[in-house]
């Protein structure tokens, strides 16, 4: 089987500010999301972890497994996706002609990354290489996969597994700290 999972919130969850890969560690909300997480999916068997290298989401998946006997191993294609300029800005819907409004509204129209940013294209490759390389052959060896990582890197994962177009990137609500089945035996 193959789970996804966000971390807990942070401050710029909760100040909805775009994070992408600067590294902002889980706040209180964050650190009890993760503990009742890991209370909840308790009886949900992983044989690995595969996790995003920021401490928000490596955290949550230490808080996840602990008292388990399964590795986490870290992934720099686990990564959130680049944000470039933009990352640290505060409520990007309400600033006019903001590029990042499309991202989060029109995903398909999302074509140029912003300065210092990433594109769509750069997001799906390295996640589908990630998912070819290393989840494919753990699936086919029956293992029980877990990946915790971020918003816009788990809806990118799941559009991928699940073959949907890039215009359905927001179908699944990506909540911190719920657990999503992907694929299921």
């Amino acid at each position: 089987m193959l789970y996804i999972i966000r971390h807990g919130k942070t401050d710029w969850n909760t100040e909805h500010r775009l994070q992408g890969r600067t590294d902002v560690p889980l706040n209180a909300e964050g650190l009890r999301m993760a503990r009742e997480a890991a209370a909840r999916y308790r009886q949900v068997h992983f044989d690995v972890c595969y996790c995003s290298p920021l401490i928000r989401a490596y955290k949550t998946a230490q808080i996840l497994l602990e008292g388990r006997d399964v590795p986490i191993i870290r992934d720099d294609r686990l990564m959130e996706m680049g944000f470039g300029i933009y990352e640290g800005t505060a409520n990007c819907y309400d600033i006019p002609g903001c590029p990042m409004k499309v991202f989060f509204k029109h995903p398909e129209d999302y074509k140029v990354p912003v300065e210092g940013g990433e594109s769509m294209d750069e997001l799906f490759g390295r996640t589908g290489e990630f998912l070819k390389e290393v989840v494919e052959p753990d699936l086919a060896a029956g293992k029980d996969v877990l990946i915790v990582g971020h918003g816009a890197m788990n809806s990118c994962i799941t559009c991928q597994v699940k073959k949907r177009d890039v215009a359905d990137f927001w179908a699944d609500d990506i909540e911190n700290c719920k657990l999503h089945t992907l694929i299921a035996d």
